[in-house]
C-alpha cells in the first residue's frame, strides 16, 4: 500500500526523501495545495503532500482540504499520515512530545468537509465513532517502539478554526469539553480521508502550551515556539521513516 504523508507548519518538505517526480493535482474540486511529491522513503515509494503549500502561504481555513485528500486519493494511496502541529492544553503535555490522538471534537466552520453533499456524490452518512485508523495507529507505535522515541498514545484532538490562536476562555473551554491538544487542520482531513476509505492517523508534535497554560500563561512566544517546533520536526523525520518502513 503507497503510504500518502500530509506535512502541516513546520513540515513542508522531507529533507530524508529521494524524489522521483512531482505531478500538478488538479481534481474535481480544484487544485491540491502543491503538486503531489513521490519519492522514495525507506525503500518505499510514498507521496508527500505540504497541506499549506511549498512556501506555507495557505491558512488553515483556506486549505483545499477535498482536493488534497481526492489528489492522494486518485494518485493511488491507501494509508495516510498527516503531520499536524498542536498546542498542548492537558497539563501534562510539554513543547517538543508527540501525541498520537484516538479522537477529535471538529470546531471549525464554513469548510467543505464533505464529497457526499448531494451535488458532485450523493449524500452518504459515514461511522466516524473512532476518527482515526486502528491499524495506522498501531503502526505509529510499533515505529515508536522500534526506534525507541516517546509517543504519547491518546488525545483528543480539539479542530479550531485558525488562523488566530486562542483565548485563554476558549482553552478552558475546550478542556471542559475533554480536549487534550488543540490545531487547526484536522478537520475536515480525517473525515474526508473515511469517506474516500483511506487509513488515515496523524501525529502531532505539541509546539507549546496552549493560551493560558504554562509558559503561554500571558501569551504566546512565537520565537521560541518555532525554534523547538524545528527540534521536534527532526525526531518526526525520522519517526516518519520508520512508519513508512513498516507499511
Amino acid at each position: 500500500m503507497m503510504l500518502g504523508i500530509i506535512g502541516g507548519t513546520g513540515l513542508a518538505q522531507l529533507e530524508n526523501l529521494k524524489i522521483t517526480r512531482r505531478q500538478i493535482a488538479r481534481t474535481p474540486y480544484g487544485e491540491a495545495s502543491q503538486p503531489l511529491i513521490f519519492g522514495e522513503l525507506s525503500g518505499q515509494e510514498v507521496v508527500f503532500l505540504a497541506r499549506h503549500g511549498g512556501g506555507h502561504t495557505i491558512p488553515p481555513h483556506a486549505v483545499n482540504y477535498r482536493a488534497n485528500m481526492w489528489a492522494l486519493h486518485a494518485a493511488g494511496v491507501k494509508s495516510c499520515l498527516a503531520i499536524a502541529t498542536v498546542g498542548g492544553i492537558a497539563s501534562h503535555l510539554q513543547a517538543g512530545d508527540i501525541v498520537l490522538p484516538n479522537q477529535i471534537i471538529d470546531y471549525t466552520h464554513g469548510r467543505k468537509n464533505t464529497y457526499h453533499d448531494g451535488i458532485e456524490l450523493a449524500v452518504k452518512h459515514i461511522d466516524f465513532t473512532e476518527p482515526y485508523s486502528a491499524n495506522m495507529r498501531q503502526i505509529c507505535k510499533q515505529a515508536a517502539n522500534n526506534i525507541q522515541q516517546t509517543l504519547l498514545d491518546g488525545g483528543v484532538y480539539a479542530c479550531v478554526q485558525g488562523p488566530r490562536l486562542e483565548t485563554a476562555a476558549e482553552i478552558n473551554r475546550l478542556e471542559r469539553d475533554g480536549a487534550t491538544i488543540v490545531g487547526m487542520t484536522g478537520m475536515p482531513e480525517a473525515a474526508l480521508a473515511r469517506e474516500l476509505g483511506l487509513h488515515y492517523a496523524a501525529l502531532c508534535p505539541i509546539a507549546n502550551h496552549a493560551a493560558g497554560r504554562g509558559d503561554s500563561s500571558k501569551g504566546i512566544q512565537f520565537e521560541s515556539v518555532m525554534t523547538k517546533l524545528d527540534q521536534t520536526m527532526q525526531t518526526v523525520r525520522t519517526l516518519i521513516a520508520e512508519i513508512t518502513r513498516l507499511s
